[in-house]
């Protein structure tokens, strides 16, 4: 099976985000007893967006800074680096207590010692991204997109970036750009606005022709029944994974891929990383293999990033998920939370379990 898309577009890809920075202890500490620190540029959006960026895809990114902000300088030094395209408005930071990017301080844990991760978004800037700030006719229409990529994450964030993520949702199908939507569901976003969202979410999850998610993901964000199997084993969460999506694919007849990951913690450094996907009325799993973790965050994004990628380069449905896992297992040898793969074969070779020097 493939999925068509458009041609002549400007860009493969494109995603909106909220993106602020990560710090992290060095060597693996905990935050708390640290003095030295590593600070990243970071967003899950543009996570995904990096495997296609770093192999030679054009790769947009619809955000939005704080003006005169040596923070916003970094991060769009940042997005440069990673042969990302972006464009949003600069906000003024008002106060010293107004506006700013968001800050995510991670511990990327040890051996036996799990990670903890601590994020403060008080005065969020993306949380302002709004429609009215950009051209879709423009993007969509004239400039060109094949695939837009929504998180639930951005979709939940505010008033504003649910209105925003709906308008993208609906211009990407006025003008036949494909649409993967990652649920992404947080409680703490959700709290005291679930009717909103669950509006917002289903019209969304409607249009769009790759939903990624658990099962948490599909019951909670669009209010799918649960699946009648149970069981922690593998083989359990594969067939109870199946018998959800066979579920959402009758309530969201449009989208035509589905997908997860399967992943079971041995300790911090070492996963068993899996995946399932239904392209069409084909499932594909990747029964979960031992990968040696450096740091886990940015995992999933990775593998949401590798399958998009394929998708672009039109191979067979098979490899999406091949490719898939392989580029979210690589994004956790990085200690940035995004995989930098110099080629393809970087990739493949983590696929086929090739580990060997390559001169």
């Amino acid at each position: 099976m493939s999925i068509q898309l458009k041609d002549d577009c400007k860009y493969s890809l494109v995603v909106p985000t909220s993106i602020g920075i990560r710090i992290t202890p060095v060597n693996g500490q905990p935050v708390h007893s640290s003095d030295v620190f590593m600070m990243q540029v970071t967003s899950a959006e543009t996570n995904v967006a990096s495997i296609s960026s770093y192999l030679g895809l054009p790769v947009k990114v619809l955000t939005t800074f704080v003006k005169d902000s040596p923070i916003s300088e970094k991060i769009k030094s940042n997005l440069k680096s990673r042969f990302m395209d972006f464009e949003g408005p600069e906000v003024e930071q008002e106060t010293p207590w107004g506006f700013r990017h968001q800050f995510n301080i991670a511990d990327s844990g040890y051996g036996s010692r799990g990670p903890r991760v601590h994020n403060d978004r008080a005065g969020e800037v993306g949380r302002t991204l709004n429609v009215k700030d950009f051209d879709l006719e423009r993007i969509f229409g004239i400039e060109g997109v094949q695939v837009i990529h929504l998180s639930g994450l951005i979709a939940a964030l505010s008033e504003e970036t649910s209105t925003f993520c709906l308008e993208l949702a609906r211009a990407a199908k006025k003008y036949g750009t494909r649409i993967s939507f990652d649920l992404n569901y947080r409680a703490s976003f959700w709290k005291g606005r679930e009717k909103e969202l669950r509006e917002a979410f289903t019209e969304i999850a409607s249009v769009s022709d790759i939903l990624v998610g658990n099962e948490e993901d599909f019951q909670l964000c669009l209010g799918i029944k649960g699946p009648e199997a149970g069981g922690k084993d593998i083989k359990a969460k594969i067939d109870s994974f199946k018998e959800m999506i066979t579920r959402v694919k009758k309530e969201f007849s449009n989208s035509s891929v589905f997908a997860t990951t399967l992943r079971e913690v041995v300790n911090t450094n070492k996963h068993l990383w899996g995946a399932i996907m239904l392209s069409g009325d084909k499932w594909h799993v990747v029964e979960p293999r031992e990968i040696n973790v450096l740091d886990r965050i940015g995992g999933g994004d990775g593998f949401v990033g590798g399958m998009i990628y394929a998708i672009l380069k039109g191979w067979e449905s098979e490899k999406w998920i091949q490719f898939g896992w392989a580029s979210g297992a690589l994004a956790t040898t990085f200690l940035t939370d995004y995989a930098q793969p110099a080629d393809e074969e970087m990739i493949w070779s983590i696929w086929h379990g090739n580990a060997r020097v390559k001169r």
